[in-house]
């Protein structure tokens, strides 16, 4: 959480009962300077740490009566009798010592290196003990190497199930056993946090009875997700992180913004001159926001939606909110590309309703520059579109009432917190995204602001034919191509994903524009990150205008290029892309009036992965079934970018299989702040506890504030 967090006040200090549990890791038995430090290679450097670092596994330990009765190579337990020692003839020979069981069954003890005092001392000639470990068969002999568990009879006899903690160099799962253990002792007595009811329906433990299963499970099943003490353990995280968010949310709304109360004659100008009405959607978009930013509190509104269902419209609607309030608005966009395009696209609209509207990139220098940023200042230029480079100091307006970033920096919370802190009066704030979000990483991700979707498409939007063809019928597909463009089409031709670097995938777009160029000539034009952008612009204004009738790209077109007349998309090496960008760039065709076709062309034989995920955007044109697919595919940290995007890492909590454990810890945490705003009963005060134990210190400042 920001840092800025703390300028709402000072903390009150973290509970005693929580001390030992946030010492340093060697205050645990057995964790001397070299395991503290192998701790802390996987982030566990306290005892608090250790708890909710639950087992990945489980070992299995069968009890048996005779030797014969073991099933190599499994582990068992068994009680035998020390027959004869065999010290090793030679070096490096291990050391062998023959045992017997009750029935009369040879079973072979092998260990490599061993002190002679040590293990006389714990395998005494004549005695019994209690052995587990693998049993393995050499030379049809039964035999455990180094046995987990040497015990006297009498002795605690190891669990038929045993957990299995993740080790990383420098641990043994002895001393992790044994450093947890000792961590869940200082456990102290808590007051139940969660909602009594949820703990009712679901049959949920109480929190320190959810520790000690957890860490002590009984069969495979005890480790699935599902499992009640781990589904419980899983919700205390989501809880916390959603207290969080919606504290931070509360905080946000108390923060005074100007009411923007348009009268709507500009907006009913642009939409009486649209081809088509707005879809259900987007009124009702419109309507949420217009209504946000008519409040005295400042609005953080994200808006949701699919490839074509018309954000742009909905946030240019939102621009003459801002103007007719005698305000100005800045729409910024990811990339250069895109903020001319939405220049361009929205140029004619602000032209209906009689407004300037003017365009702002990295590309823009002197004079011009110059002179567009003293109009902006002096409220000549009522719409500012651009890229981060709005964002510069020397970039000032003279009445900003309306921020919209077009989400592909994909900001954290902190960041938006960031943000909202310039300027004396923060303008409304509109964050747009084209990637359809599953709704468990929505409200993760975004669980600060109050979400918009977009669930419909304007009725000009045409269905997309997707096919899936092997590359090696490329002379084919050409055949097709030039038919289709000798028909008056347009098609875009992407090509494929090499690596991460734009200068591999570079190579490939410029051999398949050569190939390309030799086959249909004059009619073909490159795109590309490196090229110098009034090249760039050139390329992609002679596709627009038809002069050409086929673009050869990298991922640049990947969101929000617009070329209605663009009816054909060839993706090249198509399973090399993630099931989100392929669906953006599927998106890019479809936009006008002609049927539309998208040729998935993969390089054979395909893997099981690259197969799903080519079928499943055959299959569906819907974005939100195509992210659910692909967050069950990779995982939430891949889906939306953990490293950009803000998103919190738990330690328990799945966001794959417990999505409808977050959405109840929101509705939880927003329902308790409504009815105990300052956590001042007696379960709001167990909740400031399970905040201060999940380290959300930085929220805890917003409790009590105001």
């Amino acid at each position: 959480m920001a840092e800025n967090l703390g300028k709402i006040g000072p903390p009150r200090g973290r509970p005693p009962e929580l001390f030992p549990l946030f010492a340093t890791a060697d205050t645990l038995p057995g964790i001397g300077p070299k395991a503290q430090a192998a701790l802390g290679q996987m982030g566990l450097e306290r005892p608090r740490d250790l708890i909710f670092n639950l087992p990945a596994s489980g070992t299995l330990r069968r009890r048996i009566d005779r030797v014969g009765d073991a099933v190599p190579p499994e582990i068992v337990t068994i009680s035998v009798t020390v027959e004869r020692h065999y010290p090793p003839s030679t070096r490096g020979r291990p050391w062998r010592v023959h045992c017997v069981d009750r029935h009369g069954g040879d079973l072979t003890l092998v260990f490599f290196h061993p002190r002679r005092d040590w293990i006389e001392s714990q395998l005494p000639l004549g005695e019994q003990r209690i052995i587990s470990g693998k049993v393995e068969l050499f030379d049809g002999q039964a035999q455990i190497a180094h046995p987990d568990h040497i015990l006297r009879p009498g002795a605690e006899l190891p669990a038929d199930f045993e957990p299995v903690y993740h080790l990383s160099a420098g641990l043994t799962q002895k001393t992790m056993t044994k450093a947890t253990a000792a961590a869940l002792e200082r456990v102290p007595e808590v007051d139940e946090w969660i909602d009594p009811q949820v703990v009712a329906a679901r049959g949920w433990p109480g929190f320190a009875q959810a520790l000690q299963q957890a860490h002590q499970p009984r069969s495979q099943a005890d480790l699935s997700p599902e499992h009640p003490a781990r589904a419980r353990l899983a919700y205390d995280e989501f809880l916390a992180h959603q207290m969080t968010l919606a504290l931070v949310r509360r905080e946000r709304r108390r923060i005074r913004g100007r009411p923007s109360k348009g009268d709507g004659r500009l907006r009913d100008l642009v939409l009486k001159n649209l081809p088509w009405p707005p879809t259900g959607a987007q009124s009702r978009a419109v309507t949420e926001i217009a209504a946000d930013m008519a409040s005295e509190f400042r609005m953080n509104r994200l808006l949701q939606g699919d490839v074509g269902a018309g954000k742009t419209l909905v946030a240019f609607l939102a621009t003459l909110n801002a103007v007719e309030s005698g305000g100005q608005a800045v729409l910024m966009a990811p990339t250069e590309i895109l903020a001319r395009q939405h220049g361009r696209a929205l140029e004619p609209l602000a032209r209906v309703a009689g407004i300037r509207l003017a365009t702002l990139t990295g590309r823009d220098k002197g004079e011009l520059r110059a002179q567009l940023l003293e109009d902006l200042a002096q409220a000549r230029i009522d719409i500012l579109v651009g890229t981060h480079a709005v964002f510069q100091k020397d970039v000032t307006f003279h009445d900003l009432r309306l921020a919209i970033i077009d989400e592909q920096h994909r900001f954290g919370v902190a960041q938006r917190l960031e943000l909202s802190a310039k300027g004396d009066a923060p303008p409304d704030m509109l964050v747009m995204t084209a990637t359809p979000i599953p709704r468990s990483l929505a409200l993760t991700q975004y669980g600060d602001l109050d979400l918009t979707i977009l669930d419909e498409k304007p009725p000009g939007r045409q269905p997309i034919t997707t096919v899936m063809i092997s590359d090696q019928r490329l002379e084919e597909v050409i055949v097709r191509l030039r038919a289709a463009i000798d028909g008056g089409a347009r098609a875009y031709w992407v090509c494929p994903l090499v690596d991460e670097s734009e200068v591999s995938d570079l190579t490939a777009a410029e051999a398949r524009f050569e190939y390309l160029r030799a086959k249909f000539g004059e009619q073909v034009r490159l795109v590309h990150g490196q090229m110098h952008a009034d090249q760039r612009d050139k390329s992609m204004a002679d596709f627009a205008d038809g002069t050409a009738s086929i673009l050869v790209a990298t991922t640049v077109i990947e969101v929000g290029v617009d070329v209605p007349e663009a009816t054909i998309m060839v993706i090249e090496r198509a399973e090399s892309f993630g099931l989100a960008q392929l669906h953006q760039l599927r998106g890019r065709v479809g936009r006008g009036q002609g049927a539309s076709t998208c040729l998935l062309m993969y390089h054979p034989p395909l893997s099981e992965t690259g197969a799903k995920r080519l079928t499943t955007l055959r299959d569906t044109e819907d974005g939100f079934r195509i992210a659910e697919v692909d967050l069950a595919m990779r995982g939430a940290g891949d889906v939306i970018g953990t490293a950009q995007s803000g998103l919190p890492r738990f330690q328990i909590g799945d966001l794959e299989h417990q999505a409808g454990l977050m959405a109840l810890a929101r509705n939880d945490a927003r329902t308790l702040l409504e009815i105990d705003p300052d956590l001042q009963s007696k379960r709001g005060r167990a909740i400031r506890f399970l905040m201060w134990l999940m380290q959300q210190d930085q929220a805890i400042r917003l409790i009590s504030v105001g």
